[in-house]
């Protein structure tokens, strides 16, 4: 048997055991991962040994299998080392095709986090939003990074916020944040119109991790009388960023 193939089925196994946690489980026995399979019961004990020697999976005292948890630990912070690396990469492409300041944030509570900015000289944007606060409610990235939350959680999440306004169209309630998240999961992208100040239009979408959870937004900020014209276009390049960047953190869909 090849290396190739004796890997492959390594690989399998630790996955199968993934997908036990996923389903609430603490792990699986052999039994349980072959069973899940549908492969030999020997060969699936001699993958899950292997990868239980190379340090992938753990076996707890009632002889199930369970990931260790400090590989995704390890994954986690691949993820967001790349979000700073590609993530750059992702802002240079975005802002030439634009021509427009494109930025990165992450979610920080109930506020969005710029992590990353490349700002044309013809942007005309003064001053750097690197590492600065503002509220997830009414920021470029609030809904694209809060794209997949439940109602419920954003209720909560935004539970104490007084929403104040920032602009002639900064989201009134909760309610109306989720109406305009709505709209804009229809869509396929978010659109930020004056409600973070006047004058100020973005489009942002979410970019995911090797979880399928939302890691990032990346974004496209300027003012409304030039990005709204152009508004589709750059949907398009924003997306297609997107999803380059997603491949470079090893990204996938929400199950």
């Amino acid at each position: 048997m090849s290396k190739t193939s004796s890997m492959g089925r390594g690989m399998m196994s630790i996955l199968a055991v993934g997908a036990r946690h996923a389903r609430g489980y603490d792990g699986g026995t052999v039994a349980d991962v072959a069973a899940h399979l549908d492969k030999d019961r020997s060969q699936v004990s001699r993958s899950l040994k292997g990868a239980l020697q190379e340090g992938f999976l753990a076996r707890t005292s009632n002889r199930e299998y369970s990931l260790d948890w400090s590989i995704l630990a390890d994954a986690q912070l691949v993820t967001e080392q790349r979000l700073k690396t590609d993530g750059l990469t992702a802002l240079e492409g975005l802002a030439a095709e634009t021509n427009e300041a494109c930025f990165l944030g992450v979610l920080s509570g109930n506020t969005t986090v710029t992590i990353g900015e490349q700002v044309p000289a013809s942007a005309n944007l003064v001053g750097s939003w690197l590492g600065r606060p503002y509220p997830a409610y009414c920021s470029d990235a609030g809904q694209a990074l809060l794209w997949d939350a439940p109602d419920e959680e954003i209720r909560t999440l935004f539970k104490t916020v007084e929403f104040v306004k920032h602009g002639p169209n900064t989201p009134s309630s909760i309610e109306d944040f989720l109406d305009r998240l709505n709209q804009a999961r229809e869509r396929g992208y978010s659109i930020v119109d004056e409600e973070a100040e006047p004058g100020l239009y973005s489009l942002a979408a979410p970019v995911r991790d090797f979880k399928g959870e939302i890691a990032a937004a990346l974004q496209i900020v300027g003012p409304k009388t030039r990005l709204e014209p152009q508004s589709e276009s750059y949907a398009t390049a924003l997306r297609s960023w997107c999803e380059w960047l997603e491949a470079m953190v090893g990204g996938r869909a929400a199950s």
